[in-house]
């Protein structure tokens, strides 16, 4: 034998013993009784012995055969059994789902999502890494990487979940000073999150087209959209945050936003997930089940 036989043909063999006959073995297969010989007959030219003696009243395993099928016999279960969950996977959502989000999203957006979406799917469970870092999906096993903003290019596929707006905010006592457009913003302690590519550099644009780009002086900047908050509402500057972290807030008093006349670019949410032509079934259910959930907490907001 040069080489290893062939799969499918011992699994035609082991139906023939189990069956103990051509005749029984091949009804059971839906095949040819003379086709399930003739790939029988092809795997003992490959393997060089003989391993069934056949009579016109029935067949027997030579010593040969009994031995390749209590060899192939458990492999062939395991491997069927492997396929069947395989199978599975890819038609219903279940398993371990590896997803990624930035910190804060992670807490107060994706965590909620993931408990109510295992409500529904409880064969799906998941590891949830909350990172600012872009990881690698591939290197790392990730399934799915929820990412805000603009993507770059990428040979990961994405999908649109949502968009925000951003918001300028500020604590009451700045607010009440803000000049009549957003120029003032330069002259005011901004709190930049040096997570963005131009934290400082802000365009504006207006309900008649105007546009004005205002760059941001002094302040500090930090890592983490939860600090900016933190900050601004300790009082220490103003800067841009997305709409769902702070409407609460705005609603409440405790935040003020400022020139809402004036629209900052809206950014997405966004699912990214390595290509493939097969998207796993919890990947494909969790996009679509976190779209929802995102549409339905922003009608729930804006309420």
């Amino acid at each position: 034998m040069t080489g290893l036989p062939d799969l499918n043909r011992l699994r035609l063999f082991a139906a023939v013993a189990d069956a103990g006959g051509f005749t029984a073995a091949a009804e059971r297969l839906g095949l040819a009784k003379a086709a399930l010989s003739q790939q029988v007959a092809r795997l003992e030219a490959e393997l060089g012995v003989t391993l069934l003696t056949r009579t016109t009243r029935r067949v027997v395993l030579t010593e040969a055969g009994s031995q390749l099928l209590d060899a192939c016999r458990g492999p062939l279960l395991q491997l069927d059994t492997a396929l069947r969950e395989l199978g599975a996977a890819a038609s219903a959502p279940q398993g371990r789902l590896r997803i990624t989000a930035p910190g804060d999203y992670a807490a107060g957006v994706l965590a909620p999502a993931l408990a109510a979406f295992r409500e529904r799917y409880p064969a799906v469970s998941f590891d949830l890494i909350a990172s600012h870092d872009v990881l690698d999906l591939v290197q790392d096993r990730i399934d799915l990487a929820i990412r805000m903003g603009w993507l770059k290019d990428s040979t990961l596929r994405a999908s649109r979940l949502s968009e925000f707006e951003q918001w300028v905010v500020a604590p009451p006592a700045l607010a009440a000073a803000a000049g009549v457009d957003p120029q003032w913003l330069a002259t005011q302690p901004w709190i930049a999150l040096n997570l963005l590519p131009s934290p400082r550099l802000w365009t504006f644009v207006a309900r008649d087209g105007l546009a004005q780009t205002v760059r941001m002086q002094g302040g500090c900047e930090v890592n983490s959209p939860v600090l900016v908050q933190a900050l601004v509402r300790a009082g220490a500057g103003l800067s841009v945050l997305p709409d769902f972290m702070v409407h609460e807030a705005v609603a409440r008093g405790e935040l003020r936003r400022l020139y809402s006349d004036w629209s900052l670019p809206p950014a997405g949410i966004f699912a990214v997930y390595p290509s493939g032509q097969h998207v796993p079934a919890k990947v494909r259910a969790f996009i679509d089940f976190f779209r929802d959930w995102l549409a339905t907490r922003a009608g729930e907001a804006k309420a």
